[in-house]
């Protein structure tokens, strides 16, 4: 009786089934069948890169995690206890104004609702929605050990982030400081360099106007002397804030004016001119240029070498503050019209015209970032950069592919510090106490009782919480419960590899470095595997205002899980952007149901009393070229996915895995045996085919999983219809041991050569038909010319299985054969193929369609050719488009040249 397996694979059903099987076995867990393991076992760790806590699983979650699972699964069939560590970032600004938006809505304002209370709203809102996104990883067959799940705000590592800030403060790391700083107007809080994006080529305006000059320095230039000094500005309502005019010293235009005044036309105070050959060029503009040193970066740096007056004009909103006079209360943008207008009025405006410019956006809020002066924590980053270059210089720390080095040392090796504290209530907030008596700081592990200095009890805490980063940078190890000696911190660290993309190689790879090296004396992760990005068809980066993102629930609920992710790593060259395509996602999964029929064809075929042999006792059978040939391909299967997973080149290993799959054991060797199936051989013949094809389809199975785990789960425990596991590992796919190489004896090499010969034969009959336009059901006379006597042989022990393939009435292997008038060659390696065409196709009527086909393709190719060679194209065109072009080119000539091979062997 046939064994019964669904014609069609229902993946929805298999893959909700299954994940709960993994989970509630504990099968993701780095002690599972830990018995049946060596007591040395090494370890494989990966830590998730944290998913925001308000987030959602978005294509490039997808595909992070997939590449992440591929090689967790891969590790633990290969014998490693492996920790695939979950967990979610508080995502400090991002919670904050999605919370205060929620509140907003429901007509409550957070400062009246106070911090605590606000605090426990965002709490309330993080329990509720906080699953979410784990439910979508489970989605997708993430093998995480939801059992060790981190959140970078539970207790642990609220502990370690504690530790951390008071260790680094104490060793004089850490400090205090009053600095210019960027400022988010809407979330109103502090950002570090790195959350400014610059937007370039924004088109704004400089604008001119004139400082008269005071009555003494009017006076000392005599009655025929300047009145005036000319500055340009992008952002005329700074000048509210200017404490200087700057000139370069060597200037003859202003040389006598360097340590006189100008008069502030709004404010009415004096202002200094100053000499400053750093900031001002002379060439430029009328060579005056207004110092507004607490609100730009430049003129900051002149404000301390002149000791200037620092005058903040702006509120948190970036609306203009008591020092703006009049103009108190406005909007930034409201008030540079309002100067505007005033300048104009006084007959000061000078001018202005469109200026392209760059400004720094809030990569939180997207609003024009402002330069402030405000008091801040900071990081000194010198002492903890420069362990980590020589980290990675000496190969401590290696980055996958190798040239993302480059940028990580560049940034470090420009490293300036980093700004700590953010204005919001929603984070960790600095373990810092100010005294009201003596003003002295106290930072401690714990919350002190009376100020460190003077004893006083009137201590306030300050209210500035930490960068998410901060906490992001202990990652590796809070989450493996540092600052405590933890069983999993001895086992796991350093972790094996870190897999991200490049865009957070600042933000987040840099500052594990430094933080691990600093605080746990050894790198974080040996290996920092950076991939691209998954863009649209189109090459264009995925976002909603375009809407073109790709929801991968959506592509996993329509086309498979197993699909998705298999989409994904073979999409994923190295180190490169990958394009989504429906049409080859939608390849995947019709690859997915060749491998569900192939295994139901084998399943169907076994009987009863099938009982799997080892491996050993499989080559004792009479074995034919066939097996060899599929057993050969197996073992090369074997070690190019386990080298290529080793190396992190997921897309090599799936192309093995699917050229295997497809090509080797489904379109070949289950043909190859269907007579020996069937029974057209011996009883011995038909055994060593399943006894082959069983083994062979267990080991593609496991080589498969990492990638598609439902399916390869699901038609494993199939085969355990047969296959009875000896020990609980195998009970499932998932722990089951990763497939070893077969030693296959040296005289297999020659029936699988001879194997790989006939298939030749059988692709150049092939191609002969389909060149020749031969009908389908068309049986044709195929005569092999080859000096190869082992093919000679395999040509005749196979010939019911070639004549099927290849769709011959008759097959022959001669020596010598030169072929008829009308016979169609193709060459293979070891000699041709010959169909004779008389009678099998109008010769006449296919030479006239041949010559109907070369005329269309010429044409086209004509025109192309043209295009390509026009100037005007090739200077507008982008580059891909081009190139695209120019493929087509090549492919229409390969046409060609295919059909003049053709009329030519049938004489037209």
């Amino acid at each position: 009786m046939a064994y019964e397996l669904s014609p069609r694979y229902d993946h929805a059903s298999a893959e909700s089934r299954w994940y709960k099987i993994w989970e509630d076995r504990g099968a993701f867990q780095p002690d599972y069948c830990a018995d049946e393991k060596p007591a040395d076992a090494p370890a494989f760790c990966i830590v998730i890169p944290p998913p925001n806590v308000t987030g959602h699983l978005h294509v490039g979650h997808a595909l992070n995690h997939t590449v992440q699972d591929v090689l967790t699964r891969a590790a633990r069939k290969r014998g490693f206890r492996t920790l695939w560590l979950p967990g979610t970032d508080h995502a400090g600004i991002a919670t904050q104004v999605l919370v205060e938006k929620k509140l907003k809505a429901e007509g409550v304002d957070r400062h009246k609702l106070g911090r605590e209370k606000f605090l426990e709203k965002v709490w309330e809102w993080k329990h509720s929605s906080s699953g979410a996104i784990q439910q979508q990883e489970r989605r997708m067959g993430f093998s995480l050990d939801w059992t060790r799940e981190r959140f970078t705000m539970d207790e642990g590592l609220s502990r370690a982030v504690r530790k951390c800030f008071v260790d680094l403060y104490n060793a004089g790391l850490i400090y205090r400081d009053t600095r210019l700083i960027n400022w988010d107007p809407a979330a109103h809080t502090v950002l570090s360099d790195l959350e400014v994006e610059y937007e370039e080529g924004y088109k704004g305006e400089l604008y001119s106007f004139a400082y008269p000059l005071s009555d003494s320095a009017r006076q000392s230039m005599g009655p025929n002397g300047a009145t005036e000094i000319v500055v340009a500005t992008t952002r005329p309502e700074t000048m509210l804030g200017d404490t200087a005019i700057a000139v370069h010293p060597e200037d003859p235009r202003y040389q006598a004016l360097i340590g006189k005044t100008v008069v502030h036309p709004l404010l009415h105070r004096e202002v200094p001119i100053i000499g400053d050959a750093i900031l001002v060029d002379p060439g430029f503009g009328s060579g005056a240029v207004k110092v507004t040193p607490a609100h730009d970066p430049n003129d900051y740096e002149t404000g301390r070498r002149h000791d200037l007056e620092f005058i903040s004009i702006f509120d948190e909103s970036a609306r203009i503050n008591e020092r703006g006079g009049k103009y108190h209360g406005m909007d930034r943008y409201e008030a540079r019209k309002a100067v505007k207008h005033a300048l104009r009025e006084l007959g000061l405006e000078r001018g202005e015209k469109e200026h392209l410019m760059s400004v720094g956006r809030s990569q939180r809020s997207g609003v024009i970032v402002e330069p402030m002066i405000s008091t801040q924590w900071f990081v000194k980053t010198k002492p903890l950069a420069e362990p980590g270059i020589a980290a990675v210089e000496s190969g401590d720390i290696r980055f996958v592919p190798k040239q993302w080095e480059n940028l990580f040392f560049h940034w470090m090796r420009e490293i300036r510090d980093w700004c700590i504290s953010r204005q919001l209530w929603w984070g960790h907030q600095i373990p810092a106490w100010h005294c009201a008596e003596c003003n002295h700081v106290t930072v401690a592990l714990e919350d002190p009782a009376a100020c460190e200095s003077c004893g006083s009890q009137k201590l306030t805490r300050d209210p500035d919480v930490l960068d998410t980063w901060f906490s992001s940078g202990l990652w590796p190890f809070s989450t493996l419960g540092w600052p405590d000696k933890t069983e999993d911190l001895a086992r796991f660290y350093p972790t094996t590899v870190l897999v991200t993309s490049f865009d957070i190689i600042f933000f987040w790879v840099a500052r594990m470095i430094m933080m691990g090296l600093y605080l746990m004396k050894a790198p974080p992760f040996r290996d920092v595997l950076i991939h691209g990005l998954i863009r649209d068809a189109n090459g264009e980066k995925m976002s909603k205002t375009k809407g073109n993102v790709v929801d991968p629930l959506e592509a996993s609920e329509a086309h498979g899980a197993d699909a998705f992710r298999f989409f994904l790593i073979a999409t994923l060259a190295e180190g490169k952007d990958s394009n989504y395509r429906e049409d080859r996602l939608k390849g995947y999964q019709n690859f997915a149901n060749k491998i569900w029929n192939s295994t139901r064809f084998v399943l169907i075929n076994l009987p009863d009393d099938f009982k799997p042999l080892e491996p050993d006792e499989i080559l004792r059978l009479p074995l034919e070229a066939e097996d060899f040939w599929l057993l050969a391909e197996l073992n090369r299967l074997i070690e190019d996915a386990t080298r290529n997973l080793a190396d992190y080149k997921l897309h090599l290993y799936a192309e093995a895995s699917y050229a295997f799959a497809w090509n080797v054991f489904c379109d070949w060797y289950i043909e190859f045996i269907k007579p020996r199936m069937f029974g057209k051989t011996g009883a011995d013949s038909a055994e060593a085919g399943r006894q082959v094809a069983f083994y062979a389809l267990r080991s593609l199975l496991g080589i498969l999983h990492p990638s598609m785990p439902f399916i390869t789960e699901e038609l494993y425990a199939h085969l355990q219809h047969w296959f009875k596991p000896r020990v609980r590992s195998e009970e499932l796919l998932i722990s089951a041991a990763w497939p070893n190489v077969l030693t296959l004896p040296p005289a297999a090499l020659k029936p699988a050569r001879a194997l790989a010969l006939l298939q030749e034969v059988i692709g150049a009959a092939r191609q002969i038909r389909g060149e020749m336009n031969i009908p389908p059901d068309a049986k044709v006379r195929i005569v092999v010319r080859t000096d190869n006597a082992d093919l000679a042989v395999a040509v005749a022990d196979k010939s019911l299985a070639v004549q099927r393939l290849a769709r011959a009435e008759s097959l022959e292997v001669l020596s010598a054969y030169q072929g008829g008038e009308q016979d169609a060659m193709q060459a293979f390696s070891e000699g041709q193929v010959f169909i004779p065409l008389s009678g099998v196709i109008d010769l006449k009527k296919e030479g006239a369609r041949l010559n109907s086909e070369r005329q269309k393709l010429a044409k086209t190719r004509d025109a192309l050719d043209a295009k390509l060679k026009n100037a005007g194209f090739l200077a507008k065109a982008p580059v891909e488009v081009v190139e695209k072009e120019q493929t087509k080119l090549a492919e229409l000539n390969d046409k060609i040249e295919a059909i003049d091979a053709s009329l030519k062997r049938i004489g037209a």
